[in-house]
């Protein structure tokens, strides 16, 4: 039997592995494994396993996760994601479907300093959920709304899943910052204008809420100033060249520390509560790292990445029919899979295909950034659809009068949006490469 046919063999295993709920890392681990010894031998699997927990997790770039998950989870304990949505909330509140479009805009707020999709959609959901049931939102799209809205945290930079894929694929870190954050705007513009015709479509599902006066506009203003300071100092650090990604993820987590104790919103208790949840976070993104790190070694050794890349060059697909192919076993895969595991599973595959491909003239590298911010835009969409969809399952378990299916009705036009965005970026890779460009030379 040849290594290519072990690779797909072993590629297999993975996935019925995943089918039966074995965790993600320990499928990857395991399949791995058998692979590496089927073309390798026990012993140089013992051998690579002596250095490969050093190697991985001593990488300086990979220190940024636990940072970064420990500013969002302050940032969660602390109430600065109360004052985001009072501020957003004081400016678009009084238009139809407002307080849906404020609740996006604190979404991607509070993505901006926390990094995760998950956690967005939890905190978020408990700040804004109230409010628009105050207001007499329909079901669907208050919580449409919510778990799309959720989807903003790994679209606006710092992103978890950016800085693992820049990992994967060696590119720069603050590259792959800069180049999420126009189409992470785009999407949050694009889920309000969703919001905006929804509301004017169907009158009663997005009523208005009342005009705030401009002292209490101001008021709530002062109050988020401080967490805008935040993300300026963390982002602008970032892409002005001052603060290394791993820097700026440490000041931003001590800022928003102190901000948090300033305002009394954080006590010892929640503090204790944020520094453990980052601690269980990291450890199960170091797990699927370290089994992505064994597939990955014997997917080198199988040649099948490759294999599959002459294949696909063979073929005499268009490069546009690759890329089509390439989202749709994303959108498939997001059926069934949460963002990071699709990521770490698919980029040694699908990576190679796409730098063999001519796509716009665009560079390695700009073509290696591109893709990433694609791939992103894509798996976040497995983050609302069924039948996983976990940001709609943590908004049900916030609703619980509200059926599932409500939840996931409200979500479709979201899906419209996304698709439409994902078009754009796909035909159109200065939106992601533009402020790479200016701000990286």
């Amino acid at each position: 039997m040849s290594s290519v046919t072990i690779g797909f063999l072993v590629g297999g295993l993975t996935l019925v592995l995943l089918a039966v709920r074995i965790h993600i890392g320990m499928a990857m681990l395991v399949g791995g494994s058998i692979g590496y010894i089927a073309v390798s031998g026990w012993d140089p699997l013992m051998s690579y396993f002596k250095h490969l927990a050093y190697s991985r997790f001593s990488v300086y770039d990979l220190s940024v996760v636990p940072l970064f998950l420990l500013m969002g989870n302050i940032a969660s304990h602390g109430g600065l994601s109360r004052r985001l949505f009072e501020a957003t909330n004081a400016f678009l509140g009084h238009y139809r479907g407002g307080v849906a479009m404020s609740a996006i805009g604190a979404c991607a707020g509070f993505g901006a300093i926390c990094g995760s999709s998950l956690a967005t959609a939890a905190t978020m959901g408990k700040v804004a959920l109230p409010e628009l049931r105050r207001n007499r939102y329909s079901p669907a799209l208050a919580t449409g709304a919510l778990a799309a809205g959720g989807t903003l945290g790994i679209l606006i930079p710092p992103s978890v899943v950016l800085v693992i894929y820049a990992i994967l694929a060696e590119q720069n870190v603050a590259a792959m910052f800069m180049a999420a954050l126009i189409p992470g705007l785009i999407a949050m513009f694009g889920y309000m204008l969703v919001v905006a015709i929804y509301a004017r479509v169907v009158p009663d599902a997005g009523p208005a809420s009342v005009r705030m006066s401009w002292p209490q506009r101001m008021a709530a203003v002062a109050r988020v100033w401080p967490i805008v300071t935040v993300f300026v100092v963390v982002i602008g650090g970032i892409y002005g060249g001052i603060f290394t990604p791993t820097e700026a993820a440490a000041v931003g987590t001590i800022a928003t520390t102190a901000l948090a104790v300033l305002s009394r919103e954080l006590d010892f208790k929640g503090f204790t509560h944020a520094v453990f949840g980052a601690a269980e976070s990291t450890a199960m993104i170091f797990l699927i790292l370290l089994g992505a790190d064994v597939l990955n070694a014997f997917l080198a050794l199988s040649q099948m990445p490759q294999a599959l890349a002459q294949w696909v060059l063979g073929s005499g697909l268009s490069p546009a029919a690759v890329l089509i192919g390439i989202i749709l076993v994303y959108l498939l895969l997001g059926c069934v899979m949460d963002s990071l595991s699709m990521i770490l599973l698919t980029i040694p595959i699908f990576l190679p295909i796409v730098m063999g491909l001519d796509y716009w003239g665009l560079n390695p590298t700009d073509k290696a950034i591109w893709f990433g911010i694609l791939a992103l835009m894509v798996v976040e969409i497995g983050l609302i659809t069924p039948p996983v969809g976990m940001n709609v399952f943590i908004i049900n378990s916030l609703a619980k009068d509200i059926p599932m299916r409500e939840t996931f009705r409200g979500v479709l036009p979201f899906l419209a949006s996304d698709l439409v965005r994902i078009a754009l970026l796909a035909l159109f890779p200065a939106l992601s490469l533009w402020l790479v460009h200016l701000l990286g030379g």
